[in-house]
């Protein structure tokens, strides 16, 4: 069974970062790409960035780039989001995924003073 668990989200102060975690059993974690979706509460899914199954090729939102940093950990099942210079509007629930069909519960973000 698939199971993807995020942790690392909380509350911070404009400017601040945060470091999400996503640790994934279930499936050959090392076998496939793996990305990061955030939801804000009314709106749709954003998609923010993606990484290949080694870990060398990233993609990300082009909104997001200069921002967030994604990386992998395959020796530990980890995928991370490094998120820096957080401002207001990256408040949401953030969501590692696995294809379209595989979500985690999710970990909340708030960005407030």
């Amino acid at each position: 069974e698939v199971q993807l668990v995020e942790s690392g989200g909380g509350l911070v102060q404009p400017g601040g970062s945060l470091r999400l975690s996503c640790v994934a059993s279930g499936f050959s974690f090392d076998d496939y790409g793996m990305a990061w979706v955030r939801q804000v509460p009314g709106k749709g899914l954003e998609w923010i960035a993606s990484i290949n199954w080694a870990g060398n090729i990233t993609f990300y939102a082009e909104s997001k780039k200069d921002q967030f940093t994604i990386s992998r950990d395959n020796d530990k099942n980890l995928l991370h989001l490094q998120m820096n210079h957080l401002k207001s509007e990256d408040t949401a629930m953030y969501y590692c995924t696995l294809g379209i069909n595989f979500w985690g519960q999710g970990t909340q973000v708030t960005i407030s003073s």
